[in-house]
């Protein structure tokens, strides 16, 4: 990979003096990834995951990956999904995805479904490399075929995430709020749907799913849901 190696966000040790719970005896690495609605909390799981775990968290510093691996400007990765929305083949699944990558001298090197492969790639090498927790960009189906990835989608009632991304989004109306909420998850809905072939919410597709609202929406609640998946993690590869 040339260049410098991007630093994925960290948080120091892990479980001052504890045992390690993440690390899992005959398995080099583990990894988690995380699909959330808007508002749920996922990502905010997911940061204090890989610091509870001491792993590296990734979200978008895998576009920074892919343009390194492949060449490609990052603002190619980074206006990919919007450019993708606006077409009328997005309405239409793509097919499942196969990996495949186009070589540099195609006309094709940069669309949409390349600049995806490349993403993937990434993905695939983190997985076999280190433990860490991802965030979005399909990794739960790009990984569906490894053993040692804990597949997690975060969720909670609609209502409690629009209170939640008002929270997030001050200068907003209710009313604002709540189409955002509905469009922000059509958008990964359907940017799934296009890659993989299929929805987003089918539980086929996550080894466990966490409905958020029913922890308190505050630090001690997110250390609670910290705790569940810890333990499934534990109970799932131990």
């Amino acid at each position: 990979m040339p260049g410098k190696r991007v630093q994925p966000e960290r948080s120091g040790p892990a479980f001052d003096g504890r045992p390690e719970k993440g690390k899992v005896t005959g398995m080099k690495n583990f990894v988690i990834t995380i699909a959330r609605g808007y508002g749920s909390g996922g990502r905010s799981i997911g940061r204090m995951l890989a610091r509870e775990l001491n792993v590296s968290f990734y979200n978008r510093e895998i576009l920074r990956l892919a343009s390194e691996k492949s060449g490609i400007n990052e603002s190619f990765f980074a206006n990919a999904d919007e450019k993708i929305r606006n077409t009328v083949l997005f309405r239409a699944a793509r097919g499942a995805y196969g990996g495949e990558l186009i070589p540099p001298d195609s006309d094709d090197f940069v669309t949409n479904v390349n600049l995806f492969n490349f993403q993937a790639k990434v993905i695939r090498e983190l997985a076999r490399e280190e433990s860490c927790v991802i965030v979005g960009r399909c990794a739960n189906y790009i990984l569906k075929d490894l053993d040692n990835v804990l597949r997690l989608y975060v969720y909670a009632p609609f209502d409690y995430c629009v209170a939640r991304a008002r929270e997030l989004n001050p200068a907003l109306s209710v009313e604002e709020v709540r189409k955002l909420v509905r469009r922000t998850d059509k958008r990964r809905a359907d940017y799934y749907q296009y890659f993989t072939g299929k929805n987003w919410r089918d539980v086929e597709y996550y080894d466990l799913c966490l409905n958020s609202s029913r922890f308190a929406w505050n630090e001690n609640g997110w250390e609670k849901c910290v705790s569940l998946v810890r333990s499934y993690l534990n109970s799932m590869m131990g």
